[in-house]
């Protein structure tokens, strides 16, 4: 009778088992598609995804490498500018000719603004990140910067960029410049950049602005018309081909290469990330969007 009974259990248990085995099975053979979640091999020399709400790390290459940012920098410029109390997105600066002077003396990237045309200060916002204006970037430095000379108002405006990210806790990134063309001490890391983006991002107006396509400025010539300037294109590819992207800032240069920093919401989660130094634009959008779906995936 005993041996009736453990024959018994002995049949239980192994039907339990086959069950599942059965169930164990069907399961792996249901999430066959998390076989994408099979970590990506990316181009770039430095790569970071977190999960922005948590800040929990979902990929990391060289995460903490530091390296030249290019106009990535830009994000901290911005940054900068918005954190200023009593910001007035509509005051107005005066276009200088030492604006132009700079982007035709170093070949930057402009927003092509016009010497003595009033822009709003939200308008050079999305001159710098859209087109990545290095024009922009020393309008906005040379207002937001102290000082009783332009050279004096930029350094302590970069002064700020700096003192904005010890207060973010970074110890593996310094500024140089406003806009990412410095003087070989312009550098951060995919993490680093990562949290300034994420920290940004908090930003309403910054939101905004990094995730439209495209802007038209109306400015006011010197002598007081309306000048429509030509449409500024956002030089971030992922707006227009990967599906929740919500921004936020490419970079380039001879020693930065082709840098991204890059954020997407899906299901209402955000995931937000970094490459650095990838070999070309095509290239970092494909090492971009590869970090992106595999950030997503981690996430479910």
């Amino acid at each position: 009778m005993i041996t009736a009974l453990k024959g018994t259990r002995l049949r239980r248990a192994a039907a339990v088992a086959v069950t599942s085995g059965a169930m164990l099975a069907g399961g792996a053979f249901a999430a066959a598609p998390a076989q994408a979640v099979t970590t990506p091999t990316i181009v770039a020399k430095g790569g970071y995804v977190m999960n922005n709400a948590t800040g929990t790390s979902l990929f990391t290459k060289k995460a903490d490498t530091e390296l030249s940012t290019g106009s990535t920098t830009k994000i901290m410029t911005a940054k900068v500018v918005l954190a200023q109390s009593n910001l007035n997105l509509d005051a107005k600066v005066t276009i200088q000719k030492a604006y132009s002077d700079y982007i035709v003396a170093n070949n930057a990237s402009s927003a092509h603004l016009i010497v003595n045309d009033k822009v709003t200060v939200r308008q050079l916002l999305y001159g710098l990140m859209l087109p990545s204006g290095c024009d922009a970037a020393y309008a906005l430095a040379d207002k937001y910067g102290s000082g009783t000379t332009r050279a004096a108002r930029v350094k302590s405006f970069i002064g700020k960029m700096n003192s904005a990210a010890k207060s973010l806790g970074l110890t593996h990134t310094h500024f140089d410049s406003f806009d990412g063309i410095g003087n070989g001490n312009n550098y951060s890391t995919p993490r680093d950049l990562t949290k300034i983006a994420s920290s940004a991002m908090k930003n309403s107006t910054f939101r905004t602005v990094v995730k439209t396509k495209s802007y038209t400025a109306k400015t006011i010539t010197k002598t007081g018309s309306t000048r429509t300037m030509a449409a500024w294109t956002n030089t971030n590819g992922l707006l227009s081909s990967y599906s929740g992207t919500i921004g936020v800032k490419t970079g380039s240069g001879p020693e930065a290469k082709y840098c991204l920093v890059f954020a997407a919401t899906r299901n209402g989660k955000t995931v937000i990330g970094t490459v650095l130094a990838s070999t070309s634009i095509a290239q970092r959008e494909s090492d971009a969007k590869k970090l992106l779906t595999y950030g997503f995936a981690k996430l479910g």
